[in-house]
């Protein structure tokens, strides 16, 4: 059976990153929906609704931009695939250390992409795969660095949207992914240790190496990761 071709929906915070991402990819919808979890997810959410109101929903949504990356892991200029999408804060101070929301009963922390699609994204893009960490307070030091690593071993990257885009996708039961370019070490806040030019040309690069796989992947034709 013939399908019509999925429609993909890519959501930045900021518009520097969609330019970068359209100017690879230009036939994917991309929407600047600002800084942070929370505004990531209310944009996505009202534009998948209007999507699907309008009878042309999306079949995939991408959380995508720049961000900060785990040395030696996601050196700076490296692009990154998602295979989970975590709230790295979500949760409460204790004690004994930081305990996430959902051993407190609530929620989710936690989001994967269909493996099948991280398999072929990165294998298209050369990309790097692992963790992707949702913050709301972007790291600023060593310490805090160190401490989100001995609690997310698999993370790669450190952003801020990735995790509230993913929220408002799968309470549409749409999948979601993300792809993060490197423009900084995550750690103590370095201004001049920044390349956020050469990050959004690997986002570039990226989404278009990625466009053949968008293309052709459809959620419905494969088995359930």
């Amino acid at each position: 059976m013939q399908h019509e071709a999925m429609r993909v929906l890519v959501v930045t915070a900021v518009a520097a990153e969609a330019e970068a991402v359209a100017a690879g990819a230009p036939g994917l919808d991309v929407l600047a929906a600002g800084v942070g979890p929370a505004a990531a997810a209310a944009a996505t959410a009202r534009e998948l609704t209007a999507a699907a109101l309008g009878g042309r929903p999306y079949g995939l949504v991408i959380s995508a931009g720049i961000g900060g990356g785990f040395a030696p892991h996601a050196p700076v200029g490296a692009l990154a695939v998602s295979d989970a999408i975590v709230a790295a804060d979500l949760g409460a101070e204790t004690p004994e250390g930081f305990v996430p929301v959902t051993e407190l009963g609530f929620g989710t922390v936690r989001h994967e992409p269909p493996a099948s699609l991280v398999r072929e994204l990165a294998a298209a893009t050369g990309a790097r795969t692992g963790t992707v960490l949702t913050v709301s307070t972007v790291t600023g030091s060593a310490a805090r660095a160190e401490e989100l690593l001995a609690r997310h071993p698999g993370a790669l990257i450190e952003a801020m949207e990735g995790f509230g885009v993913a929220e408002a996708a799968v309470a549409q039961g749409i999948p979601v992914v993300e792809i993060r370019a490197v423009s900084n070490p995550v750690g103590p806040r370095d201004r001049s240790a920044w390349r956020i030019g050469d990050a959004l040309q690997a986002l570039t690069a990226g989404f278009g190496k990625s466009a053949p796989v968008l293309e052709s992947w459809n959620p419905y034709d494969r088995p359930r990761d």
